[in-house]
């Protein structure tokens, strides 16, 4: 039994790779907001551009 002893308690990591960690993981979030966010802007562009495309072919249709 004294093989187990080890195996009830595990090692918690130490506070430098904790910290580590928790400034990767924080990275890596800010950089998922940021690919988010330029999708939603390329996304709110292309309408804006297919709208004004729509206006101008609107009033040239109407002028014409």
């Amino acid at each position: 039994m004294s093989s187990f002893q080890g195996a009830e308690k595990p090692e918690k990591p130490s506070l430098a790779k904790r910290g580590l960690a928790l400034l990767i993981l924080a990275l890596v979030v800010v950089i998922a907001v940021k690919i988010v966010i330029g999708f939603l802007t390329a996304v709110f562009w292309i309408i804006v551009a297919v709208a004004a495309l729509i206006a101008v072919l609107w009033a040239l249709k109407t002028l014409l």
